[in-house]
């Protein structure tokens, strides 16, 4: 694939400042990043530039004139937006205006009695009680809600509501 013919060709290419997609484009049947994989090996990282690059001057910074102003009241519902320092220590720390609104979505109540819990432990468990774990199961205190689970599952009607939710309904909490 790199015969010295196409060695010398991608030599002569990179010192005429072609870009790696150019090369490969010339030299036919190699990627860019095999030209960029070659040049590499080889160590042509200097290459001849047609153009030179004017070369850039710092931009001095000056310190923020202060001025007194007084702003307009901003409204209750306008969105927090952040606000970035740009000087010193402080430059990539982010302020915001405004707290932010959280939004809680509550499901309707739909007949649902929360059951006592029977307080049982692994060992008294079975296939008709209620599964749903209660509490650090590292703890003492934990225990399941032994409440009589329905046919269709492995919790009672209250946690199965909580544990197996309609698709609709979490496609709109997102």
């Amino acid at each position: 694939m790199w015969t010295d013919e196409r060695v010398e060709t991608l030599r002569k290419l990179w010192a005429e400042g072609l870009s790696a997609s150019q090369i490969a484009a010339q030299l036919g049947g190699v990627s860019r990043n095999a030209v960029i994989g070659k040049v590499h090996r080889l160590k042509l990282s200097s290459r001849g530039r047609t153009t030179a690059a004017p070369t850039r001057q710092k931009k001095t910074v000056q310190a923020p004139v202060a001025t007194v102003t007084k702003a307009a009241p901003r409204p209750a519902a306008a969105p927090a937006r952040p606000v970035t320092a740009t000087v010193g220590a402080t430059a990539l720390q982010v302020q915001f205006d405004a707290e932010p609104v959280v939004r809680q979505y509550l499901r309707p109540v739909e007949d649902v009695v929360v059951p006592i819990s029977r307080h049982l432990q692994l060992v008294d468990l079975t296939e008709r009680t209620c599964k749903w774990p209660n509490g650090d199961p590292l703890t003492e205190e934990f225990h399941f809600c032994g409440h009589e689970a329905g046919e269709t599952g492995p919790y009672c009607k209250y946690h199965s509501k909580i544990a197996f939710q309609p698709a609709a309904e979490r496609r709109r909490m997102r």
